[in-house]
C-alpha cells in the first residue's frame, strides 16, 4: 500500500491515473475516494482539484447507470479531508460526518425510494415473526408507528454504510499520507481519538429519544452510531499500544465484527461513552508529544 501511495505523489499523471481509473472500475470507488482524500491532504485543493475533477466523470457515469455511491463517497470523503486539512480534530471530523450522512440519507431515498419501500413492505410482513409475542401485545397505533419506522431506519442504516466507507477512505488517505511524510504519525492520531462527554452523551440522547421526536428523525440513529463506534475502535487500539490489552484483542475485534456485528457493534458504542467519562488510556498517552500525521507540523 505504501507503494501505490508513492506512485501516487510522484506527479500528477500518476495521481490521476489511480484517481480515475479506480472510480471507473466497480467496486474500487473507495480506492478512488482514498487517493483523491491523500492528493488532497497533502497538495491541497488548488493543487488537487485539476485531478479531481478527472475522478469526478466516471462518478458521474455510476449515478447516470443508477449507481450514486460512488459520487457520494468520493465527495463526502473530499468533504472531511478538507475539514481535517484545516485543522479539525478527529472528534469534529466525526461530528461533521453525521451531517454528511443526512445528505446520504436524503440522496438514497430519493433515488432508491421504490427499492426502500419494497423492502419496508415485506418486513413488514415478517414483523409478527421477528417480534413473536411482543408484537401481538402492541395495540394498533404502536404496530403502526413500528412499521412507519421501518423505512426511515432502512434508509439510515443505508447512509450510515457510506458514511463508515467515506471515513475509512479518509483514515486510509491519512494513513498513506502519514507513511510517506511522518511514520507512525497516523496511530498517534488515531489511538489519541475521544469523543468529550458532552458530545458522547448527546449522540446517544439522539439514538435514544431521536426515533420517539419524529419519524424522520429515526434515520439519525445509526447514524449518530458512527463516531460512537469509531472512538470505541480508538480506544481498544489506545489501550493495546500502551500495553493494558494484549494485541491478540484487535485480531479478535475486527473478527468479531464480521462474524457479530450485531452484537460487538453496540458494545464499541458503550465503550465509547465509558471511556468519555473515565478516559481510560490517560492524559499522558495523548501527551506524548507527536506530531500530526500530515508531516507538517
Amino acid at each position: 500500500m505504501r507503494a501505490l501511495a508513492e506512485f501516487i505523489m510522484r506527479g500528477r499523471m500518476q495521481a490521476t491515473l489511480v484517481v480515475v481509473g479506480s472510480a471507473a472500475l466497480p467496486l474500487l470507488f473507495w480506492l478512488s475516494a482514498a487517493a483523491s482524500s491523500l492528493v488532497l491532504l497533502r497538495r491541497g485543493p488548488r493543487d488537487a482539484v485539476g485531478i479531481l475533477a478527472w475522478a469526478v466523470l466516471p462518478a458521474l457515469g455510476w449515478w447516470h447507470f443508477g449507481d450514486p455511491r460512488v459520487l457520494l463517497v468520493m465527495l463526502g470523503t473530499l468533504s472531511l479531508a478538507l475539514l481535517l486539512r484545516a485543522g479539525w480534530s478527529w472528534a469534529r471530523v466525526l461530528l461533521a460526518s453525521i451531517a454528511l450522512g443526512l445528505v446520504y440519507g436524503v440522496t438514497l431515498g430519493a433515488v432508491f425510494s421504490q427499492p426502500i419501500n419494497e423492502l419496508a413492505a415485506e418486513l413488514h410482513k415478517l414483523m409478527p415473526q421477528m417480534f413473536d409475542g411482543v408484537y401481538q401485545k402492541m395495540s394498533v397505533d404502536e404496530q403502526t408507528r413500528l412499521q412507519a419506522l421501518v423505512a426511515p431506519v432502512l434508509t439510515g442504516l443505508m447512509a450510515a454504510l457510506l458514511q463508515i466507507v467515506s471515513l475509512l477512505c479518509l483514515m486510509l488517505g491519512r494513513f498513506w499520507q502519514a507513511a510517506l511524510y511522518n511514520p507512525g504519525g497516523f496511530g498517534l492520531e488515531f489511538r489519541a481519538l475521544r469523543l468529550p462527554p458532552a458530545l458522547a452523551f448527546g449522540l446517544l440522547a439522539v439514538i435514544v429519544l431521536g426515533p420517539n421526536l419524529g419519524l424522520e428523525l429515526a434515520m439519525l440513529t445509526p447514524l449518530c452510531s458512527v463516531p460512537l463506534v469509531f472512538a470505541g475502535v480508538a480506544l481498544l487500539h489506545g489501550l493495546a499500544a500502551s500495553g493494558r490489552l494484549g494485541r491478540f484483542w484487535l485480531v479478535g475485534l475486527y473478527v468479531s465484527l464480521l462474524l457479530f456485528l450485531q452484537l460487538i457493534y453496540p458494545l464499541l458504542v458503550v465503550l465509547a461513552i465509558v471511556d468519555s467519562l473515565i478516559d481510560f488510556r490517560g492524559r499522558r498517552a495523548r501527551n506524548n508529544g507527536a506530531g500530526p500525521a500530515n508531516g507538517e507540523g
